[in-house]
C-alpha cells in the first residue's frame, strides 16, 4: 500500500497537473486511439496501473496504451476518489493493438502471467477495491476468450496450490481515463520506481479458442521470477528482431 506521504505528494501533482495528454510518451501514438478495422481494443486491471500499462506497451504489436479507471459508477473520478474505495472503479489500462502482428490470446497470457489474480481487493501490499484483477472486454469474441482463458489459468494454479481467481470478467464497461501524470507513469524523469504486482510464476498455455501470434522468445523478454522484472526493464517495446 502506498504510504501517506507518497499518496499526498500524488495528490498534489494531481491538483497541479490534472489534464490528459495526448501522445503516448513511448510509442508517440494518439492515447484515444479508437479501435476500428484491425485495431482492437479491451481494458486490463492488474493492481496499480503503473507497471501494468509498461508491460503492455513493451508487446510487439501494441499500438498506444493509456491508464484510467472503469467498472465503478462514479463518472468522470479522480484519483483520489478511486483510491477512497468509494467509487466502485478499479486502476485498469486501455490497451489497443494490430490484430494482424499480436492476438488478444497474447494480451490474456500477459494479462495472467503479470500479477496474481487471487488476491481479491488487493494485489501485493495495496489494498482496496481500485486494486482488483479484471477484464473488461467490448466484443462477445473477446469476453468468451476470457472466460475461457481464466478458466485454463484456474486448472493451472490449482495444480499448484494456489488459490481460486477471482478476476472480473464483464463487457462494455466505460473507461475513465486518468490524470497527465499516470500516464506512461514509470517512463517519466523523477518517477518512484514502484510495482506492487505478485506473479505466480504460473505460465498460461494453449486453451480453447487460443490463437498465439508471438513467438516464445518475447517471452523470455519477462522474467517473472525476478521481482518487480517490470521495473528493472527498459522502457522500448520488445523488438520483434528478438526471433531472428
Amino acid at each position: 500500500m502506498f504510504s501517506n506521504w507518497l499518496i499526498q505528494s500524488l495528490f498534489k501533482t494531481q491538483a497541479n497537473n490534472s489534464k490528459t495528454p495526448n501522445m503516448h510518451a513511448i510509442l508517440g501514438t494518439d492515447l484515444n486511439t479508437p479501435s476500428k478495422d484491425n485495431l482492437e481494443e479491451a481494458l486490463f486491471a492488474c493492481g496499480c496501473f503503473w507497471g501494468a500499462e509498461k508491460c503492455f506497451w513493451k508487446l510487439p504489436g501494441i499500438i498506444t496504451t493509456a491508464v484510467g479507471y472503469a467498472g465503478g459508477n462514479t463518472p468522470r473520478p479522480t484519483y483520489q476518489e478511486v483510491c477512497s474505495g468509494k467509487t466502485g472503479h478499479t486502476e485498469v489500462v486501455r490497451v489497443v493493438w494490430d490484430n494482424k502482428l499480436i492476438d488478444f490470446s497474447d494480451l490474456l497470457k500477459l494479462f495472467w502471467e503479470c500479477h496474481n489474480p487471487t488476491q481479491g481487493n488487493r494485489q501485493g501490499n495495496d489494498h482496496g477495491t481500485q486494486y482488483r484483477s479484471a477484464i473488461y472486454t467490448i466484443t462477445r469474441k473477446h469476453y468468451n476468450l476470457s472466460l475461457a482463458s481464466r478458466e485454463s489459468y484456474q486448472t493451472l494454479l490449482a495444480n499448484k496450490n494456489i488459490g481460486t481467481i477471482t478476476t472480473e470478467i464483464e463487457m462494455n464497461k466505460e473507461f475513465h481515463i486518468a490524470e497527465d501524470y499516470h500516464q506512461q507513469y514509470l517512463a517519466k524523469p523523477g518517477n518512484r520506481p514502484y510495482c506492487s504486482a505478485m506473479p505466480t510464476q504460473i505460465s498460461l498455455l494453449d486453451f480453447p479458442g487460443a490463437e498465439f501470434k508471438l513467438p516464445r522468445e518475447i517471452w523470455n523478454e519477462y522474467d517473472w521470477s525476478i521481482d518487480h522484472c517490470v521495473l528493472k526493464s527498459n522502457n522500448l517495446p520488445i523488438s520483434t528482431s528478438v526471433n531472428t
